[in-house]
């Protein structure tokens, strides 16, 4: 069985930056322990498969596998797979795709990139002494988090996200989160790093769903609702960020660094 594969580096102008995706179109639904095999062989933060939508609710129906597990969202491996579709049709100006925890969401041109919309999940104000002594953080502004999963940790500068070293056995020890620290950027107006060990990721590259939650919190913060951001990981990546409403809308490009087939027994 032949599996077209393309390999996506997302929010990314140029190759080797951004974040990388595998993109995996199907004709129907492996087995889930498959779709774990493929992720685990491809050993990308993220393989994304999708295949038509028969509902009808969207185009594709969309899901992702980190090396560990399927993942309730992700938001790069979704701009890969409409980077992929919008690629190959240069007729249409967007996609959308039904995921089964994250509702549809969509990935339309803009320029020579593309814009994603998330759901907005804003934080909570929420001690979190563990996540912070793993961190090995000291200037903490603030700690949140979302029921999602996610733990975000508001430090008071740039240079303190960059200097961060986690213990990345302690955090894994606190389970399956997104371990987000954030703070105000020199050149970008955010800037952030995301940890997923318990996903067998020790740090993203560069993290749409992470900016599902820190968007909403910036956007209160700043007092504006549009800003510029940085993930500060050692590929970097750039993003536009707006929030609308019930929506996080990201902007980035892709590059397309291997094509070919996957080959499953």
């Amino acid at each position: 069985m032949r599996i077209p594969f393309t390999q996506v580096d997302a929010f990314a102008d140029t190759a080797f930056g951004g974040n990388p995706a595998a993109v995996m179109p199907l004709s129907r639904w492996l087995d889930d322990g498959m779709l774990l095999k493929i992720a685990q062989e491809n050993n990308l933060s993220e393989t994304a498969f999708f295949l038509p939508d028969d509902s009808g609710a969207a185009d594709f129906e969309l899901r992702w596998f980190t090396p560990a597990a399927e993942i309730a969202l992700c938001g790069h491996a979704t701009l890969a797979s409409g980077h992929v579709v919008l690629s190959s049709d240069t007729a249409l100006d967007r996609v959308r795709f039904r995921t089964r925890q994250a509702g549809v969401l969509e990935v339309r041109r803009e320029g020579t990139g593309y814009l994603l919309a998330l759901p907005a999940m804003a934080p909570a104000p929420r001690p979190l002494p563990a996540i912070v002594a793993a961190l090995g953080v000291t200037d903490v502004v603030e700690t949140l988090f979302h029921d999602g999963g996610y733990a975000v940790v508001v430090l008071r500068d740039e240079a303190a996200v960059r200097a961060c070293r986690p213990d990345q056995p302690a955090l894994a020890a606190g389970g399956r989160l997104l371990v987000i620290v954030t703070a105000p950027g020199d050149a970008t107006d955010i800037v952030s790093r995301a940890f997923t060990p318990a996903f067998g990721i020790p740090e993203d590259p560069v993290t749409g769903s992470a900016h599902s939650v820190i968007v909403p919190y910036w956007a209160q913060r700043l007092g504006r609702d549009a800003f510029s951001a940085w993930q500060a990981s050692e590929r970097g990546g750039r993003l536009s960020c707006r929030l609308d409403g019930d929506r996080v809308i990201l902007g980035g490009a892709c590059v397309t660094v291997i094509e070919g087939a996957f080959l499953l027994p």
